[in-house]
């Protein structure tokens, strides 16, 4: 029996709304159906006198209805079906749904949690005897939605518990725990179907949770449905179906994506469910179009690589483009988060004449943020924000100013001390109550940086020359040698372009609603450069600092487009041929 402490997930979110509260997002029957489809299309059904299904969160009872819905008419064995779930008005009504339904099958409901039964092997006797000589229950079929609830809900004690119990590293999410409980539990020859977030499939901290399942499960498909809108909450949904480790892996692991698009649909269908029986650009009854693409599961790399969608054309394309690719973003310096101060409101402002009666802190600076996000070259905001900075560099050493010797710096921190005093975590990690929790490198700011938002429908990457300080909002990065400049000037027109675009679509996969992609330091950092010495490089360094310069005059557009084309031309490949 594992020794864990018992994980309580009823009592951390006070003040949440209850959907949140229980990660609750119930299935739609069209997927609902397409999962149990899949997991019967993976399951041999001969010569069973019994099936056990495990749904761990059953919620209305969706899911299991589709499953026992999608069993062979033909099988005429037993079959048993163990469901769990901490609400319990939502276990009634699906032990009556699934009851009035499927009047011969057995029903095991349990109201608790099933992290608690899976961690702890807290189980009665009739589930024990489903290990079949052992003190570990196992299931045939597994069909799952579980509960999907971040950390910054969960709390940071219950996340890392879940993380001890499992293995897991990184950011936790509820779902995330409840998927390596179902794998210790799935029968060696058994098939699972799981409905989660996308997110653990492209992000850093999800590297650990792929590697598990790589060797916990025989993986045999893989759906990413992006932002198809199948649930009301804002997740973007994935499906995984697999069978257990006693079945032969496969050379391949089939691999689906679907993303709203744009351009000519070839094919109408009724939903986006319909849609994934095809390919290309799919257009639904609610007028939606749909970018449709099949392949395999990308493997190369480690098994924590990220998971993307691999097709012929696409790894063609790939290959070529690392041919023709110098070095990455990563190789001319370290990417940065900006500034966080954790006291936003007492360190930066718009209105620090009003607000000192121009007395104005001797330390301010002017701060980047997002919003003077611009392409090129920033925007100027409605309201120009500066922030107090008592942060300098002596002697190659980070410290805090002395503001003893800045007398209006002084008055205003004083004003507020009591609130920056609240900072216990501040003082606690040796430093003067007044400094901010995440300064930076004072002497980076005077440098030219390249200046980039994290969410945004285009590439939104900007050169910062004025020696600004960045916001936390934005991400930075400067060359370590002065003489390596003209290197961020090629980086800002290989952002812009929409080569990058594809490059990050073919690379990383890792969309939001409405096209948005997220510009993070693990993607940027793998950004590829040209050669900067050649005629098209060159070309292209001189060009970008024209449209710098131009500053977003009417003439931009057409010099945006010019640079673009060289972009494509530089590492070797036709915008026409990038879809694959």
């Amino acid at each position: 029996m594992n020794t864990v402490a018992k994980i309580d997930i009823s009592r951390r979110y006070q003040g949440v709304e209850i959907t949140k509260y229980n990660g609750e997002t119930y299935t739609p029957e069209s997927l609902s159906t397409f999962v149990a489809q899949h997991i019967c299309n993976r399951f041999d059904f001969t010569h069973r006198e019994k099936i056990s299904i495990l749904d761990p969160s059953v919620g209305d009872g969706e899911l299991s209805l589709a499953l026992l819905r999608t069993i062979p008419r033909n099988y005429k064995g037993k079959i048993e079906l163990f469901a769990f779930d901490t609400n319990m008005m939502a276990l009634e009504q699906a032990r009556k749904r699934i009851a009035n339904t499927f009047p011969n099958c057995t029903l095991h409901f349990e109201n608790r949690d099933f992290l608690q039964f899976a961690v702890e092997g807290d189980c009665e006797p009739d589930l024990l005897s489903l290990g079949e000589g052992t003190d570990k229950p196992s299931f045939d079929l597994i069909i799952a939605n579980p509960p999907y609830v971040r950390t910054q809900i969960m709390g940071a004690y219950e996340a890392q518990r879940l993380a001890a119990a499992f293995g897991l590293a990184g950011r936790v999410d509820l779902y995330q725990a409840f998927l390596l409980a179902m794998t210790k539990v799935l029968s060696p020859n058994g098939a699972a179907g799981f409905i989660v977030s996308n997110r653990f499939m492209t992000t850093k901290g999800g590297g650990t949770l792929r590697a598990l399942l790589h060797s916990t499960l025989t993986l045999r498909e893989v759906w990413d449905l992006g932002d198809t809108k199948l649930f009301s909450a804002a997740v973007l949904p994935a499906v995984i179906v697999a069978n257990g480790l006693g079945h032969t892996k496969e050379d391949s692991v089939a691999f689906t994506s679907i993303y709203e698009t744009d351009g000519n649909a070839e094919i109408k269908v009724g939903d986006p469910i319909e849609a994934l029986a095809h390919t290309g650009v799919i257009a639904t009854a609610d007028g939606r179009q749909f970018l449709v693409k099949t392949g395999v599961l990308n493997s190369s790399g480690d098994t924590d690589a990220v998971w993307r969608i691999a097709t012929v054309s696409g790894d063609a394309w790939m290959a070529t483009v690392q041919k023709n690719t110098w070095r990455t973003f990563g190789h001319l310096g370290k990417i940065r988060v900006g500034v966080k101060t954790c006291a936003d409101k007492i360190f930066i402002r718009h209105d620090w004449e009003a607000a000192t009666d121009g007395k104005l802190p001797e330390l301010l600076r002017p701060l980047t943020t997002h919003h003077g996000a611009g392409r090129y070259h920033a925007t100027v905001p409605k309201k120009v924000r500066h922030i107090l900075y008592p942060h300098q560099v002596v002697d190659g050493k980070r410290s805090a100013i002395d503001v003893e010797k800045h007398e209006n710096a002084k008055a205003y921190l004083e004003k507020h001390r009591g609130t920056l005093e609240g900072r216990t975590y501040v003082i606690e990690s040796g430093r003067k109550w007044y400094e901010l929790w995440v300064p930076q490198d004072p002497s980076a700011w005077s440098a030219p940086k390249l200046v980039f938002r994290d969410i945004s429908e285009r590439p939104t990457f900007w050169l910062d020359l004025s020696g600004s300080i960045v916001n936390g909002d934005c991400y930075w990065l400067t060359t370590a040698k002065e003489s390596e400049t003209d290197l961020l000037w090629l980086a800002v027109a290989i952002a812009n372009s929409t080569f990058i675009e594809v490059f990050y679509d073919h690379r990383f996969n890792n969309k939001l609603y409405a096209g948005r992609r997220r510009f993070i330091t693990q993607y940027v950092e793998q950004f590829p450069l040209p050669d900067p010495t050649t005629p098209l490089s060159l070309s292209i360094i001189e060009r970008a600092k024209a449209i710098y310069h131009a500053n977003h005059s009417p003439s931009v557009e057409s010099m945006e487009q010019e640079v673009d084309a060289l972009v494509w031309e530089a590492f070797g490949v036709s915008r026409e041929k990038s879809s694959g």
